[in-house]
């Protein structure tokens, strides 16, 4: 690649959740490493909306852009990306979103789920399919001679950019993603990127980050800027080499974090009050609800949420006038992304996007419940479960041999999508010492016969069936399902049974 070719004016075009945000970190720090000076475009989620649009490629044209990569992005761009080319803007498309029947006009589209793409990687994240393009960018400019006299760059430093975004993302954590995030957690445990070390500091991580860490404590801050905050606040934070800065974000992006649950807690209470009980939903292939005034930042929580009360597709739309902007959320075996590609060729869409676990769309008003009609019919084949059902690995008891079993539990990790931890059982326990901690999570001890003791938490479980048989236990005992942590803290080994459901004991 000649060197006019990188100093043209790059800007990079990037989603605003956290494997958009990992995506455009990942290409600054990249081309910032050859001498280039990128400029990062995040859209804003509700003037906006999702992926590139005219207006925003105008402005990045009057500004002296020449070259724009969208990443987690643009692959159904089809009107803005010919926009783009008539203003004579070079577009290379960085994605990993289902793929319609054509193309986008771009003078590359890279994107593992093209039908015509072979390398059998469609699982990656959008921050791996940059990451493969860096590769191969970088490996075309040692061959070039561009490196002669100056340092090339170890590309496995920004390994921890596509751990995060991958982990996040919630693709599958197999072939090459496992690889991706084993690595990039070592990368991470170094803390070299200013913006993950902020992030570990602000909530006083006191050990190296692992999945649960990357997916419930840093991701939702990440994903908080682009939800209910400035969008491009995620890109900023894990691109910046700005400490001062980094610090100052970490903890915007905190607040806005704590902004974000009181919202999602305000549309998910809507959303349950319209849904109705998990009985009323019993014969349904999914579920839906739709209401003004909710906030479209939240409306993809709020549907994962609903997946999991429900064990059913969930589609949310936060409607405005006469139109409404929708988030989904699926089960294994619901391709969601490749329905609302179907409702787009059905006329039922303004637009919208997706993979099989993940959708995001615009819909008019008048089309929603002819919407909502094609999606069930879509999904009316498939069996689908009336409650949720937890498969166990196996049983253990508290007495002993519980260290050496996570030690062997440690041997499968990572974990995450597709590679789930382990759940087990645990009979005949006895509850003590509930507590409610942070937003509505229980923690307590579980004892059984012989007078073991195990810490214990359920997330999230205050407000539900769980929580309350957990916290008026009176002296019952329970079968327990959940998986087992062991995570160091200060020096220290700390063993707890993350609970996911439990039962009474009889007899």
């Amino acid at each position: 690649m000649p060197q006019s070719g990188w100093r043209r004016p790059i800007a990079i075009f990037g989603d605003y959740d956290v494997d958009g945000a990992t995506s455009s970190a990942l290409l600054v720090r990249f081309l910032r490493s050859l001498g280039a000076d990128p400029r990062v475009y995040i859209p804003d989620r509700l003037k906006e909306g999702y992926g590139p649009n005219a207006p925003a490629l105008r402005h990045l044209a009057e500004t002296g852009s020449r070259l724009i990569i969208t990443v987690d992005c643009g692959t159904s761009a089809h009107a803005a990306l010919d926009e783009a080319a008539r203003l004579g803007l070079d577009v290379v498309v960085v994605d990993h979103h289902e793929v319609g029947d054509s193309l986008p006009k771009a003078v590359a589209v890279i994107n593992p789920t093209r039908t015509d793409d072979g390398s059998g990687q469609r699982h990656l994240a959008a921050v791996g399919v940059a990451f493969m393009l860096i590769v191969e960018v970088n490996r075309q400019l040692r061959e070039q001679g561009f490196y002669a006299g100056r340092i090339e760059p170890d590309l496995r430093q920004w390994l921890d950019l596509v751990a995060l975004g991958t982990v996040c993302d919630m693709v599958p954590l197999r072939g090459v993603n496992r690889a991706f995030v084993m690595q990039g957690l070592k990368i991470m445990a170094r803390r070299a990127n200013l913006g993950i070390r902020a992030l570990a500091d602000l909530v006083d991580l006191g050990h190296a980050p692992g999945p649960f860490e990357l997916g419930f404590m840093f991701g939702p801050r990440i994903n908080a800027g682009g939800r209910v905050g400035e969008a491009g606040m995620g890109a900023r934070l894990l691109a910046t080499e700005d400490e001062a800065e980094a610090r100052a974000l970490a903890s915007r992006l905190d607040a806005f974090n704590k902004e974000r649950q009181q919202i999602e807690a305000q549309v998910l209470a809507a959303a349950l009050d319209q849904v109705g009980p998990m009985t009323s939903c019993h014969d349904q292939p999914l579920v839906v609800a739709a209401g003004d005034g909710w906030h479209p930042g939240v409306i993809g929580i709020v549907a994962s949420r609903l997946v999991e009360r429900f064990a059913r597709p969930a589609i949310v739309v936060a409607l405005n006038g006469d139109e409404g902007v929708g988030s989904g959320r699926s089960i294994p075996g619901r391709d969601l992304g490749a329905a609302v590609h179907a409702a787009i060729a059905a006329g039922l869409l303004i637009k919208g996007g997706g993979h099989p676990m993940a959708a995001g769309f615009s819909v008019a008003r008048p089309q929603l419940d002819a919407l909502s009609v094609f999606l069930a019919a879509r999904f009316a084949g498939a069996e689908h479960e009336a409650a949720p059902s937890l498969y166990l690995d196996g049983a253990f008891t508290l007495f002993g041999g519980l260290p050496l079993l996570c030690a062997g539990l440690e041997r499968l990790w990572p974990f995450g999508s597709d590679n789930p931890e382990p759940r087990f059982a645990v009979s005949a326990a006895r509850i003590a010492a509930v507590r409610t901690v942070g937003q509505g999570h229980l923690r307590f001890s579980v004892c059984d016969p012989e007078g073991a003791r195990l810490d214990a938490v359920a997330f999230r479980s205050r407000d539900t069936r769980l929580g309350q048989a957990l916290a008026n236990h009176a002296g019952a005992t329970f079968h327990l399902a959940g998986r087992l942590q062991n995570k160091s803290w200060r020096g220290s080994r700390r063993l707890q049974l993350l609970v996911e459901d439990a039962a009474p004991a009889r007899g």
